[in-house]
């Protein structure tokens, strides 16, 4: 059973709940879940394309795209400044904000599954495709926890 912590109290939801959002399934927890789909989306018509057609290749489509990208990230960063108490003394900074690691996550999550989807299970590069993800979700998990316990703190730009 998945815990689903709630983001109205200031928590940072799993990265199960984020990779199921990536994937489109109904999971209830808040802004962030819908953030993460809507860039899971993004990248999806960026790297393997929708409905049939193949990725995105007008120039205009890829800068907006990408525009579309950076306020989501943007968003979410927003939303996590508002939210989560942030312990500033005695706390290491972290490279990266939330919004751009969920912004990788989501890429990975839809990579992964594209190469589940069009590789043979013996194939080297599905299986990376996997490892990555997997390393992303435990990094993103250990990030929340040293968040929320005040060992990290997260860049404010």
């Amino acid at each position: 059973m998945v815990d689903a912590q709630p983001l109205a109290a200031g928590l940072l939801p799993t990265s199960d709940l984020l990779l199921r959002a990536c994937r489109g399934h109904r999971v209830i927890g808040g802004p962030l879940l819908w953030f993460a789909h809507d860039l899971a989306v993004l990248h999806e018509r960026r790297v393997v394309g929708r409905g049939g057609v193949g990725p995105e290749t007008e120039p205009t489509s890829i800068i907006e795209n990408k525009r579309r990208r950076i306020e989501l990230v943007m968003a979410i960063d927003d939303w996590v400044v508002r939210s989560v108490p942030q312990h500033r003394l005695g706390a290491t900074l972290h490279t990266e904000t939330v919004g751009s690691v969920i912004d990788r996550l989501a890429e990975a999550s839809v990579r992964a599954h594209h190469a589940l989807m069009t590789l043979d299970a013996n194939d080297e590069m599905l299986h990376g495709a996997w490892h990555h993800l997997a390393e992303l979700s435990d990094a993103y998990d250990d990030l929340v926890r040293d968040v929320l316990a005040g060992r990290r703190r997260l860049p404010a730009w």
